[in-house]
C-alpha cells in the first residue's frame, strides 16, 4: 500500500492499519482489504489520478446508505466516503457459487425488497451502473421511463463508444417507438438495486452475505427477477441457473410468463447496450464478466421491429 494512502486512510478512520492485501474492484479504482488496531475488518476502493470527468465514489455511498436505510438487504456499512475514497465493512463471504439455495435465499430477500410500494419511477438523484451515468428523473409512469432513461440512453451511450453497430441502434430506436405495445404498466414502483449479476452478490455457507456496488432506482419490480426465462449459455455466464426463485412469484406483477422468449429479448437489449457501452474503452473495465438478469413484462408476442 503506497504510504500516502495508508496515511489517509488512518486519519479518515482514527486508527491504525495493521494488515493489509490487494482486492479486486476493476473499473481503474486501487481495491484493498484492511484490518484496523481497532479490529474493523474493511473493503476500501481508492481512485488516484483525477476522477477524469466520472462521478465520485461518494455517490456509492449514497446508495449503499439507501439501501440500508429503506430495506434490509445485507449490504456494507460505509464508514468513510469522498469522491475518490469509499470505506466499507468487509463482507466476510467463502466464494461459493450460486446454488439452488443461494438462488431461494436471494428470492426472499428481493421479494421482501419489491413488495414494499414506493411513490415514483426513478429517483431522487441519478446514479451509477458501472462506471456510466443512470438518469433517474421521477417519473409516475414505468414504460416511458424504461424507454428514454434505460433502453435509448444505454444504447446512445454504446453509440458513443463505438459499440454499437448503427443498424443495430436504428432496430432499438424502433422499437422504442412501439415499446408500448409490448410492455405493461407495473402496479406500483419498487426500489432495486440495479446490477444484480454473481459478481456483485457474496455468499457464505449457502447463503447470501451480502449485496455491493448496487445501480440503485425505483422501477418495475421484476427487473432483477423472473429468472425462470433464462436458458442456455446467458444464463450459464450470469452463475443463475433460474430454478429456486418460487418467492419472486409471489410479487403482484410476477404474471405468468405468456411471452417469456419474447420479454427476455427487450430486457437483453438493454442490457446489451450496457455491455456495450462498458466494453467500449475495454482498460476501464473490470476483470471479471457483467451479467444482467432480465425481464419485463410483456404484452402478446409481436414480431420484432
Amino acid at each position: 500500500m503506497a504510504r500516502l494512502l495508508k496515511d489517509r486512510l488512518e486519519a479518515a478512520l482514527g486508527s491504525r492499519i495493521v494488515e493489509s492485501r490487494s482486492l479486486g474492484v476493476g473499473f481503474g479504482l486501487n481495491g484493498l482489504e484492511v484490518r484496523l488496531a481497532d479490529s474493523r475488518h474493511l473493503a476500501v476502493k481508492a481512485r488516484e489520478g483525477g476522477r477524469n470527468g466520472r462521478a465520485g465514489l461518494d455517490l456509492e455511498a449514497y446508495m449503499l446508505n439507501e439501501l440500508a436505510r429503506l430495506s434490509d438487504l445485507p449490504v456494507p456499512h460505509v464508514h468513510y466516503a469522498d469522491a475518490d475514497l469509499l470505506v466499507m465493512d468487509f463482507i466476510d463471504n467463502d466464494g461459493g457459487g450460486i446454488t439452488p439455495s443461494v438462488e431461494h435465499h436471494a428470492a426472499e430477500l428481493l421479494a421482501k425488497l419489491h413488495a414494499t410500494k414506493r411513490e415514483r419511477f426513478g429517483y431522487a438523484r441519478d446514479t451509477l451502473i458501472g462506471p456510466l451515468p443512470q438518469p433517474n428523473p421521477e417519473s409516475p409512469r414505468w414504460v416511458p421511463f424504461f424507454r428514454d432513461h434505460r433502453l435509448l440512453f444505454m444504447a446512445e451511450k454504446a453509440r458513443e463508444e463505438g459499440s454499437l453497430p448503427s443498424t443495430l441502434y436504428i432496430r432499438i430506436e424502433r422499437l422504442a417507438e412501439r415499446i408500448e405495445e409490448y410492455l405493461l404498466e407495473p402496479d406500483f414502483p419498487s426500489l432495486l438495486h440495479g446490477d444484480l449479476w454473481t459478481g456483485n452478490v457474496l455468499v457464505r455457507e449457502s447463503r447470501i452475505a451480502g449485496f455491493v456496488d448496487p445501480a440503485i432506482y425505483c422501477g418495475h419490480p421484476e427487473m432483477p427477477g423472473l429468472l425462470r426465462g433464462l436458458r442456455g449459455a446467458h444464463a450459464a455466464r450470469a452463475g443463475f441457473p433460474g430454478a429456486a426463485l418460487g418467492p419472486l412469484q409471489s410479487l403482484p406483477d410476477a404474471r405468468p410468463c405468456q411471452a417469456v422468449r419474447l420479454r427476455v429479448s427487450r430486457s437483453r437489449r438493454t442490457h446489451a447496450c450496457e455491455a456495450r457501452a462498458l466494453n467500449g474503452n475495454k482498460k476501464n473495465r473490470p476483470g471479471r464478466r457483467r451479467a444482467g438478469l432480465p425481464c419485463e413484462t410483456s404484452r402478446a408476442p409481436k414480431a420484432w421491429p
